[in-house]
């Protein structure tokens, strides 16, 4: 599905964002990307859909050199953008002039999904909130019914009733034969859809593991004490804390405590999560 490979890349006269940076993807699988402010999430984004070209190394998309931007790869890849920009026109005369560049649109979901968000279709889109607006995108990308879906920030300007229908909306989206990234910093709103987490800083990815590996090499837990712990947070009746788990027993994933330990103690989370060591992941 996604093959990057030794990918370097820098905006004009600005330090380099990636260097050597490796990363793959397959189908059937939901992607979280987590990472701070500036450590080039959305530009990795856009360097999978082939708006920008990397200055070295490989990134394949579908078969396809992304930078070329060939027809048969954009017409399988949707975008949301964290910002969205729309046109002067109804969502529905958008859906008649956009949707015919996606072969395999479903004007049915996009009814459906509509429907769910309370948006008018008949609304001007430029008369609709940042919400209403990211609601019609969120929308029309899943309906585009494309091989990939990536996702910048999608759950920024909606409401917590809108959230949950975004949630089962890409529930029902996902398929065996379709992979999504969602780029947040709103971990709480996806981390029950992800199937792998992706954490990147300046230096690379510090995480890059199944939910299953995460679930089974790490324990996340509340304590009475903080003693032992790899990383830990006070909170209500003690610590929250993250610990290696050395038991192999299935423990709840806490993705803010994870990228909390992750970017205070890579090399550490580094060496738990060994990816020579895989876990296979169970398939339902």
């Amino acid at each position: 599905m996604i093959k990057v490979k030794n990918l370097s890349f820098r905006y004009r006269g600005k330090s380099h964002i990636f260097r050597d940076f490796s990363f793959s993807a397959e189908a059937g699988q939901i992607y979280g990307l987590l990472g701070a402010n500036g450590t080039g999430k959305s530009t990795l984004l856009r360097l999978l859909c082939g708006v920008l070209a990397p200055e070295s190394g490989e990134v394949e998309v579908l078969g396809h050199r992304a930078s070329t931007q060939k027809v048969a790869m954009l017409c399988e890849v949707a975008v949301l953008p964290e910002e969205v920009g729309l046109p002067n026109i109804t969502t529905l005369e958008y859906v008649r002039i956009t949707a015919p560049f996606y072969p395999h649109f479903d004007h049915e979901f996009m009814t459906k999904a509509l429907a769910a968000f309370e948006v008018n279709p008949d609304v001007r889109l430029n008369s609709l909130s940042m919400g209403g607006r990211k609601k019609v995108c969120i929308a029309f990308a899943m309906a585009c019914g494309t091989s990939l879906l990536l996702l910048d920030e999608p759950t920024n300007g909606l409401d917590i009733t809108s959230k949950a229908v975004f949630r089962r909306l890409l529930a029902e989206w996902a398929t065996p034969s379709r992979t999504a990234i969602i780029s947040t910093h709103q971990v709480k709103d996806v981390e029950n859809l992800l199937d792998h987490i992706v954490i990147i800083d300046h230096n690379g990815s510090i995480v890059d593991a199944s939910t299953y590996e995460i679930s089974h090499r790490l324990k996340f837990a509340v304590e009475s004490s903080a003693e032992g712990a790899l990383y830990t947070q006070p909170t209500l009746g003690g610590w929250a804390t993250v610990s290696e788990n050395t038991t192999n027993s299935e423990s709840n994933i806490d993705l803010e405590l994870l990228f909390g330990a992750a970017t205070t103690h890579r090399e550490e989370i580094k060496s738990i999560l060994n990816p020579s060591t895989k876990y296979p992941q169970p398939r339902l």
